[in-house]
């Protein structure tokens, strides 16, 4: 069972450290739309090749992305299971801010009453 927890805390840490770079951020937002080559990614950016394929290498470490190599073209594709455990895991603290908003909402409230 540990094992496991861990390679989920792997996993999360893997995938919020890509998240945490805005040209990461865009490429994945691009790749939501559908397959791109890394030379598509880097387009809209003031970076190199070289640069975009270290960005897309960080995103596969993580798990987001899927490349494949068809002759000198690396295509992209999105993984969503990885955004998917992310979303879960940020979905936890949604609830806990809801529950504490709306205990301070009810404290608020019957001290005005």
């Amino acid at each position: 069972m540990r094992i496991i927890v861990n390679r989920v805390v792997e996993l999360l840490d893997s995938v919020f450290h890509a998240l945490a770079d805005p040209t990461r951020r865009a490429m994945v937002r691009g790749l939501a739309t559908g397959e791109r080559t890394v030379g598509e990614l880097a387009a809209p950016h003031p970076i190199s090749l070289a640069a975009a394929s270290k960005h897309v290498k960080v995103l596969e470490r993580a798990g987001l992305v899927q490349r494949t190599v068809q002759g000198r073209r690396h295509v992209c594709r999105l993984e969503p299971a990885p955004l998917a455990a992310a979303t879960e895991h940020l979905r936890h603290y949604e609830r806990f801010w809801n529950d504490r908003l709306d205990a301070l909402e009810n404290f608020v409230t019957e001290e005005e009453t």
